[in-house]
């Protein structure tokens, strides 16, 4: 197949271009330039799609010996990653901009162009595999190495999408085994850490970094029954489930920390409450899409068995899904936590899966409680 080799600069994608090259696939190496600031500097594992990744990339390309482009796509990323990360703060959400990087970028802007010019798949380093069912339909699974396992932030791939994807790291034990690998190949990346945090914080401060592009009022913290305890710089600035930066001078009476259990920015107050409270056992979620063709229960509306997982690295609980056609002709996503989570908050992308499979995910929309009703507290 002719393959476009998504190259972030890090050593996973360079071992997986490597092995399609391996392969007998034609491979192209491209990367994404994300951002216009040429001085963007990576910061030890902090960031990615840094001016020392272009260059690492091409190293890896150079090696391999197959062609190395960089493609500019900082304008759509600005417009659907980070002014959208912008916006859900500002509507009191918590967003996840990896999945809408995914979802937007690397496997919506970069697989249409890729199609364009005559590429019939987009390898990447992610740790995901792809199986084929009986009748040949691509199904989305976690990878071999659930340490390092991805197929959350993958979890928005479409049907469609899914039919243009390889992922050579899917059977692969370890990270270890991809590092030692790139050692054998003479790939100077072998050892370069891996990047975390959100690529356009690279100095982790995301709350420094809001506060210069959303207006910070002040207002109210309350109580889960309404009890003004203080006063807050922001409401945008906080996260739900957070504890520290509170700065409230009266202490719970049961002497406990408080946590916060809701952010409302039209009112522009924050709630909090006992950490109890932060256990949720039902999730609501909007935009959803499936990895896959839906299983017939989704199709159906019936209720069906799953495990559920809000983080990247998160444990995935036991739950009854199914999805609900609303007054307005919309779906929503519903899920009934057994054993209720904790600090789960709206904005954030639930991912279903049946054992290995991703079968979808959506964004949460909101996050409930039986021992808790907001709506009492006006």
């Amino acid at each position: 197949m002719k393959v476009l080799a998504a190259m972030s600069g890090g050593v996973d994608s360079a071992v997986a271009a490597a092995r399609a090259v391996e392969a007998g696939h034609e491979v192209v190496g491209v990367h994404l330039a994300l951002s216009r600031m040429p001085g963007t500097l990576r910061t030890g594992s902090r960031g990615c799609c840094t001016v020392e990744d272009s260059n690492d990339a091409w190293r890896a390309c150079d090696k391999l010996g197959i062609p190395y482009y960089v493609w500019d796509f900082s304008e759509r990323f600005k417009e659907d990653v980070v002014e959208d990360f912008i916006a859900e703060y500002q509507a009191g959400r918590t967003p996840n901009p990896c999945m809408r990087c995914n979802e937007r970028i690397k496997f919506a802007a970069l697989l249409e162009k890729a199609i364009a010019l005559g590429f019939d798949a987009v390898c990447t380093g992610h740790y995901a595999k792809v199986i084929r069912d009986e009748e040949g339909h691509p199904e989305l699974h976690r990878a071999a190495d659930w340490a390092k396992d991805q197929s959350y932030v993958l979890g928005v791939l479409t049907h469609e999408q899914l039919e243009h994807c390889i992922f050579p790291l899917a059977e692969t034990p370890s990270k270890a085994e991809v590092r030692a690998e790139a050692e054998a190949r003479g790939l100077s990346v072998a050892n370069k850490p891996d990047s975390y945090d959100i690529c356009f914080i690279p100095d982790g401060d995301t709350r420094g970094w809001l506060a210069e592009r959303i207006h910070m009022t002040k207002g109210e913290i309350v109580d889960q029954e309404g009890t003004s305890l203080g006063e807050h710089e922001g409401a945008h600035a906080f996260t739900v489930g957070q504890r520290k930066g509170l700065k409230l001078g009266t202490p719970a009476a049961d002497g406990k920390p408080r946590f916060v259990l809701e952010i409302r920015p039209k009112e522009n107050k924050v709630i909090v409450g006992p950490e109890a409270l932060l256990a949720v056992d039902e999730l609501r979620g909007i935009r959803i899409s499936w990895a896959g063709l839906p299983i017939a229960e989704a199709s159906a509306g019936t209720e069906f068995d799953c495990m559920v997982q809000v983080r990247a690295h998160g444990d995935p609980v036991d739950a009854r899904a199914s999805v609900q056609v609303q007054e307005d002709g919309s779906s929503v996503l519903v899920a009934t936590i057994i054993n209720p989570m904790r600090g789960v908050a709206p904005g954030q992308t639930m991912v279903i899966y049946q054992g290995t499979r991703v079968l979808g995910q959506a964004t949460i929309e909101s996050a409930r409680s039986t021992a808790w009703d907001p709506s009492l507290i006006s």
